[in-house]
């Protein structure tokens, strides 16, 4: 009969002990919605406006409701045309006039680097801040996530200065108390020191007003080996470093517990001591080939 076993268990026992009459069926049940276009056509309609309650977006049930079907209807329909209401991602667009002609330069050094050169992203990930639990935290165990407790003590915050080499993938970190253009240009001074003295030194760095004082253009022309790139405006994301910023956050900062200042800044070095032993460049593609970032022919950059 093609049906589970467990089908034929519960009529066998209703026909013995009601007879005929235990097999007519319980629940009349509802009529099957037809599968139309038309259908369909109108739940991508209506999803894509507003609700009339007030509320921002539309829920399987709410939508169903307000037309009249099943709300599971309404969830195949969202599947098969690949509409989540419930997520939401926000953008920022860059304002930057010269966007095109930076990025391609910030990307034809991230894939074909000058030769005998070497490329750093640099940045700085400021107020860290050095939390110490107040509650004892409770392990990881068989059917239980790791938990924390909601009280803490501040110890206080620092800086970390990081430079990611994009073609070996080693980072080279340094933690302080500020986020000033003197710590980065002392920071950029003991770039220069670990790096031959016929290298050409590339760095590419965000548009933070530190990194544009009179003290940095002083360093620059002291040191006429060392290159700034500037991203565009809202453009971190073409930062490598940013990558490894979001991963040292999660490994070590998101839930660390930290005793003091101290006691923070010695797991940050620790975790990038180990990180180096075992590093890897970041590879970038392009996803979508026919928007690719060109540049004027005017550029020193390989253009891709």
């Amino acid at each position: 009969m093609r049906c589970s076993i467990n089908t034929v268990r519960l009529w066998r026992q209703r026909f013995k002990i009601e007879g005929l009459s235990g097999l007519y069926g319980r629940h009349e049940g509802r009529q099957v919605t037809e599968e139309t276009p038309e259908l369909e056509a109108r739940i991508l309609d209506c999803t894509r406006r507003n609700p009339k309650d007030g509320s921002t977006h539309w829920s399987t049930r709410k939508l169903a409701a307000e037309l009249g079907i099943s709300h599971m209807r309404v969830a195949r329909t969202w599947a098969k045309a690949g509409l989540k209401p419930h997520q939401l991602r926000r953008y920022i667009v860059s304002d930057d006039p010269d966007f095109t002609k930076k990025a391609a330069d910030v990307i034809g050094l991230y894939l074909k680097p000058p030769a005998n050169a070497v490329v750093f992203c640099v940045d700085e990930k400021t107020a860290i801040q050095a939390l110490d639990r107040l509650d004892p935290v409770l392990p990881l165990s068989p059917g239980r996530a790791e938990r924390h407790g909601f009280e803490y003590f501040r110890h206080g915050t620092l800086s970390l200065y990081a430079a990611l080499n994009t073609q070996s993938g080693a980072v080279l970190g340094k933690t302080t108390a500020k986020h000033t253009s003197a710590e980065f240009v002392a920071f950029l001074s003991e770039l220069v020191a670990g790096q031959p003295q016929d290298r050409e030194i590339h760095v590419i760095a965000d548009n933070l007003s530190a990194h544009k004082t009179d003290r940095v253009e002083l360093f620059l022309a002291e040191h006429p080996r060392v290159k700034m790139h500037f991203t565009p405006t809202y453009s971190s994301w073409l930062n490598q470093v940013e990558c490894w910023f979001s991963k040292i956050e999660r490994d070590v900062i998101a839930r660390g517990v930290f005793s003091s200042v101290k006691d923070l800044a010695k797991k940050l070095m620790r975790y990038i001591r180990k990180y180096n032993r075992q590093a890897k460049p970041i590879k970038w593609t392009y996803k979508n080939t026919r928007n690719r970032i060109r540049t004027d022919s005017d550029s020193n950059v390989t253009v891709h």
